[in-house]
């Protein structure tokens, strides 16, 4: 009869330990797949841009790029699952399109029409051209009032033109 209740609570304590070393590896695979799907200059996944500004932008982002070296790159979300906060998010989505040379923004710009929150990222070697305090002034000053219209197109291209600008000096 202990044997019995042995052989019983160890095949329970040992089917738990399994299944929850599943949920680790599923969570952990879960989380890497948020940013798996391919991305471009423009990457418009919350559908908030027109056709031609999508077209727009990224040939001006291109363009600057081939010109000037720095990589921008947008990504519209409407979720951040399974991240918390937004600026968690960016800040993730900036590491894992680190990884890929082709990818690797200089600046990364986060925008959610539906979480009413835009993020930028940017690398440390342009602090000197671009700081936060600038960065948050361009945001506030260009991008906003647009986006309160309801033109995340026109917003976006206004602050892109401004922080392209910055990144031109020196």
């Amino acid at each position: 009869m202990k044997k019995i209740f042995f052989i019983t609570l160890i095949t329970l304590f040992s089917s738990s330990i399994l299944s929850s070393q599943t949920k680790k590896e599923n969570t952990v695979s879960d989380s890497q797949n948020v940013f798996a799907r391919p991305y471009d200059y423009v990457n418009d996944f919350e559908k908030i841009l027109k056709p031609d500004q999508i077209t727009s932008l990224t040939t001006t982002l291109k363009a600057f790029e081939k010109q000037f070296l720095y990589k921008i790159t947008v990504v519209t979300i409407s979720s951040i699952q399974p991240y918390t906060t937004f600026p968690d998010y960016a800040l993730e989505l900036d590491k894992y399109l680190a990884k890929d040379p082709k990818l690797d923004p200089t600046i990364l710009i986060v925008v959610s029409k539906e979480l009413r929150q835009i993020q930028v990222q940017s690398i440390d070697l342009i602090r000197y051209k671009l700081s936060d305090n600038d960065t948050q002034g361009i945001i506030t000053t260009y991008a906003v009032p647009e986006f309160k219209k309801g033109d995340y197109g026109k917003g976006l291209e206004l602050a892109i033109e401004q922080i392209m600008a910055k990144l031109k000096t020196y």
